[in-house]
């Protein structure tokens, strides 16, 4: 008999997928997260600003570093 797990994950990520639809996928969610704290971060004063520009920016490195997986797994044909 299998026990279920005591906290099971609310999202899963399909075991299944290959790693171009993965790093796709993150690509889109980490654009998304940019956009999203670039636009928030000037409804907010300058103190909290800072901050959600510098959370902006660790998106942003992260978008290049996933961009920069992604053209190795799948380079373009123009690369």
């Amino acid at each position: 008999m299998v026990k279920p797990t005591p906290n099971p994950p609310l999202f899963t990520v399909n075991p299944h997928q290959n790693t171009e639809a993965l790093l796709v996928n993150a690509s889109e969610t980490l654009s998304s997260l940019n956009a999203l704290t670039c636009n928030l971060a000037f409804d907010l004063d300058t103190s909290q600003r800072a901050i959600m520009l510098g959370i902006q920016q660790m998106a942003e490195l992260g978008q290049l570093l996933v961009d920069r997986a992604l053209e190795q797994v799948s380079p373009s044909p123009m690369a």
